[in-house]
């Protein structure tokens, strides 16, 4: 019985100990005198409240870490791709479903970005028009990828991040791209939303036209409403020489489709290039380009934005 006694004893002496010495573990990084100073409660109080501000400070730090992300490098240059369903992408579309196949051109890359319909910056895949075409749409590969990762390779982008403002939309006319659109408004808002956090607009790459040779109002008009859609873009974004690369029609809807062509290369104004899509690959026998014809068009549209930067040396 002493036995047991003294080993009963013993543990419930070691108990007691361990419930005395455990409160104050959690304040061993505090100063000594002021643990003296305070009652056990308080003791206490204070070490839940220092608990929850470091769990604060955590959840901050995660909040700022994911602000940060979003950000991009100010030393980027901004490319806005704009127009109808070719420059929207169908490579790969049949019967209104991608492929889902990724030429190895137009692969994805950290250092390409896209602007997403939220307005935040992210790494830019296929489809670049995801979210911004028309939702009765299926989009697919477009040149802007494939372009973007040519003038990387080049070694004379300008800048070490290229980023890509898809702006493009399936079956507009020409008409419906002027200024007080809504098309118009959200192609400059998103333009100027690229550049806020620094970097500089490239070009305006533009392909366009293939509802417009539907009717010969259209058509006639084409010319007059290219030049001013030009010139408003100048104006409204501040940039008096923006660059523009044209696409000329590979197809078209209706029968002036070589009327909306003629205009197209009679643009003559400073700084506007023409980028020739004829001949290239028609996925459905008709109208839209091949995935193979899209890389092949991104590819022309860097040589064309290239040879412009070597023809201001």
């Amino acid at each position: 019985m002493t036995t047991t006694s003294s080993s009963l004893s013993s543990s419930l002496s070691v108990g007691v100990a361990i419930k005395t010495t455990k409160p104050n573990k959690p304040h061993q990084f505090k100063s000594p005198s002021l643990l003296s100073s305070l009652p056990p409660s308080l003791s206490n109080v204070r070490f839940a409240s220092d608990q929850m501000l470091l769990r604060g400070l955590a959840i901050l730090l995660l909040l700022l870490a994911a602000a940060v992300a979003d950000v991009p490098p100010p030393n980027k240059v901004v490319f806005i791709l704009a127009g109808q369903s070719n420059m929207a992408g169908r490579g790969g579309v049949v019967g209104n479903r991608w492929d889902g196949v990724v030429p190895p051109d137009s692969a994805p890359s950290p250092a390409v970005l896209r602007l997403a319909p939220d307005l935040r910056w992210e790494q830019a895949r296929e489809p670049l028009h995801a979210g911004i075409d028309a939702a009765n749409h299926a989009v697919g590969v477009g040149p802007g990828l494939a372009f973007a990762n040519a003038l990387l390779r080049s070694g004379h982008a300008g800048a070490p991040v290229v980023g890509l403002v898809p702006c493009a939309v399936g079956g507009t006319r020409m008409a419906e791209w002027g200024r007080g659109t809504q098309l118009y408004s959200d192609m400059v808002r998103r333009a100027r939303v690229a550049v806020e956090t620094g970097g500089r607009i490239g070009a305006v790459l533009w392909y366009q036209g293939e509802s417009d040779t539907v009717r010969w109002s259209d058509a006639a008009e084409y010319g007059r409403r290219m030049g001013m859609l030009v010139r408003d873009l100048r104006a409204d974004l501040g940039i008096p020489h923006l660059l523009v690369i044209q696409v000329g029609l590979a197809s078209g809807l209706g029968q002036y489709t070589e009327v909306v062509r003629e205009a197209q290369k009679g643009i003559k104004l400073r700084n506007v290039r023409f980028v020739d899509a004829k001949g290239l690959p028609l996925q459905d026998g008709h109208l839209h380009l091949s995935t193979q014809a899209q890389v092949q068009l991104g590819h022309m549209l860097a040589q064309s934005y290239l040879n412009y930067g070597t023809s201001r040396l």
